[in-house]
């Protein structure tokens, strides 16, 4: 029998996470099974390789980009490409400064140490976390009043892997504590394509090249969605294809896409129903924009955060949106995807569809 994990929090890289299991785990585990990113992987590599030569950790870590790009999956590869444990938290979950020192405390050395949405450190614990990147030892006070006292402890030679979708709110001191910084980008086509071929393969599931190629078009640059849609697109063929209702897996034929995107509501430039809404709220109700991000979260039901993490930034990238300093504006592209066009007679926010 498999020996369980001792310490709550701790990955060990050679093992599939049992939330994977039943898929045999779509997250790749080397930076050669990781694709797309290709400028900012390289350089990954020859840092990996140099940490490894020198027999010391890795410096720290700094990623950024959108939700959905793979800084999580990075993280975990670094661990397995160091053959080093990987600890793993998020930055909310850490409440008190003791918190934190109880995971350092535990660390061996060159172990990677992750922390998600990094942003939302508390000021107390940043601190810590200071001297702690910087010369690996924790500050502790022992005692009250008076009698307190200051003490060091040193800790094992970590990395810490910081990730965040909102750079700009992680604190500069932060910052420049991190000596590698990687920025995520949305994925090219073909390096999308080929995410969907190889989450295929591991899924056992046979898809067509132009089925490969329209769903790699519908999600949106994002490899999390291409693997949330493969496993729709595979439910539908497997009920829906030739022999429905068998129970054995069926191909996924680019008709099996279609169908199964007409009823998931998703475009061919991979926009949902809420991002279509997004964008008539803006020119129905605003007359294209300019509107606040407030105002527009509101009138969308979605908060603020949401709305500037998950939405925009696609939909910015797409050209159907762009930001402006009195607010959010639709692109003419927006009114073609939408099939929209001004009426030069209507009022100002007053639209009709083409004949």
């Amino acid at each position: 029998m498999e020996e369980a994990n001792p310490v709550p929090g701790i990955v060990h890289p050679e093992k599939v996470l049992e939330e994977d299991e039943g898929d045999l785990s779509l997250r790749p585990r080397t930076l050669r099974e990781f694709l797309g990113q290709a400028a900012m992987k390289e350089n990954l590599a020859v840092f990996i390789s140099a940490a490894r030569e020198r027999n010391e950790s890795l410096d720290h870590l700094f990623l950024i980009g959108p939700p959905g790009l793979g800084k999580t999956t990075l993280a975990q590869v670094v661990a397995h490409e160091l053959g080093t444990d990987f600890n793993v938290t998020s930055a909310p979950a850490l409440d008190k400064p003791k918190d934190l020192a109880g995971i350092l405390t535990k660390l061996k050395e060159k172990d990677v140490f992750f922390i998600d949405e990094i942003h939302r450190l508390k000021p107390a614990i940043e601190e810590m976390l200071y001297i702690a990147m910087e010369d690996y030892e924790l500050d502790w006070i022992i005692g009250q009043g008076p009698g307190a006292r200051n003490i060091r402890i040193g800790i094992p030679r970590f990395t810490l892997v910081g990730a965040t979708t909102k750079a700009g709110n992680v604190s500069s001191p932060l910052v420049s504590r991190f000596g590698i910084t990687c920025r995520f980008s949305f994925y090219e086509k073909a390096d999308m394509e080929a995410i969907v071929r190889r989450s295929a393969g591991i899924l056992k599931t046979a898809i067509d090249d132009d089925a490969a190629e329209l769903l790699a078009a519908s999600a949106r640059g994002t490899p999390r969605v291409v693997n949330r849609l493969l496993r729709r697109m595979r439910d539908f063929a497997q009920i829906l294809g030739p022999g429905g209702k068998s129970g054995a897996p069926g191909r996924i034929t680019k008709a099996a896409v279609i169908e199964g995107l007409r009823r998931l509501e998703i475009d061919g430039l991979g926009l949902e129903r809420h991002d279509r809404e997004i964008l008539r709220i803006i020119i129905e109700r605003y007359a294209g924009g300019p509107v606040g991000a407030e105002t527009l979260a509101i009138s969308v039901g979605e908060t603020v955060d949401t709305l500037e993490d998950y939405y925009e930034p696609y939909l910015i990238q797409a050209g159907l949106i762009q930001r402006t300093p009195r607010g959010r504006m639709v692109t003419g592209l927006a009114y073609s995807h939408l099939n929209l066009k001004r009426d030069a007679a209507a009022a100002p926010g007053l639209f009709s569809f083409p004949p």
